[in-house]
């Protein structure tokens, strides 16, 4: 999966070498993630409904990272490729019997979870407002969802189900430039309709350091999932977010 990344980079390093005009921005983000509510049914029809946040609870801090190459060119057009992995353990007791997948863990036994959801995308924005302290931009995202939720015991019974997928996002970005080298901004991906949904939004804002590295800060949401005959879960983790921002 890691390749679905390093290719779009490898793309954008050789434009930009075939075009002065392109920019090539890297853009790193981790901090401290806070789950929030995370319900499971596998399968969806004949599973028992659990909750991670209710019936578990969270192993350690959940540290996140993103990783984010971006290329502009002719001014108001961005490339994006995105890697951003998230991993959450968990571990209690189940509070009854969970059918999950094709087995069965008993009421009272102690459970270790594991839930996975990591993103690559490839995104396309352009911008279409660019007034006073104002710039919008909007476009669209095409991501690939890995994720995996696992259940195990402590006397070897495990199971685990993994959902590989194609997700299409619409993406919208809006800055205000407060002047002094001072804006906030606002960007996402998000679509909701049919069987799921999937929201991924983050406000915050950037800081010079130099004349080509900014520090970031800011709040970021995320939240989907899907209603389908083999799956049911729906999930939301919050970030406080820290990071920096290169331009090359």
């Amino acid at each position: 999966m890691v390749r679905l990344f390093v290719l779009p980079l490898t793309m954008c390093l050789f434009l930009v070498g075939s075009h002065s005009w392109a920019q090539v921005t890297i853009d790193v983000e981790s901090g401290l993630a806070f789950p929030g509510y995370n319900d499971v049914r596998i399968p969806n029809k004949m599973g028992t409904l659990f909750s991670f946040q209710e019936d578990f609870e969270t192993e350690g801090p959940v540290i996140p990272l993103r990783i984010r190459l971006g290329y502009r060119f002719n001014d108001k057009n961005h490339l994006f490729a995105l890697y951003a992995p998230l991993g959450i353990n968990y571990h209690g007791n189940a509070a009854n019997d969970i059918n999950f997948q094709s087995s069965v863990f008993s009421q009272g036994e102690a459970l270790d979870g594991y839930y996975q959801f990591n993103s690559y995308r490839l995104t396309y924005r352009r911008d279409i407002i660019s007034s006073g302290n104002w710039l919008v931009g909007v476009g669209f995202t095409a991501k690939i969802r890995d994720a995996r939720v696992r259940l195990a015991n402590d006397q070897g019974l495990r199971d685990k189900k993994d959902d590989l997928g194609f997700v299409p996002l619409l993406h919208l970005y809006t800055s205000y430039d407060f002047g002094g080298e001072t804006f906030l901004y606002f960007e996402g991906d998000g679509l909701a309709g049919g069987p799921g949904r999937a929201f991924d939004l983050f406000l915050g804002t950037r800081l010079p350091v130099t004349d080509r590295m900014d520090i970031k800060a800011g709040y970021r949401f995320l939240e989907g999932g899907a209603n389908v005959d083999e799956v049911y879960n729906f999930t939301l983790v919050q970030f406080a977010v820290a990071g920096i921002y290169i331009q090359l």
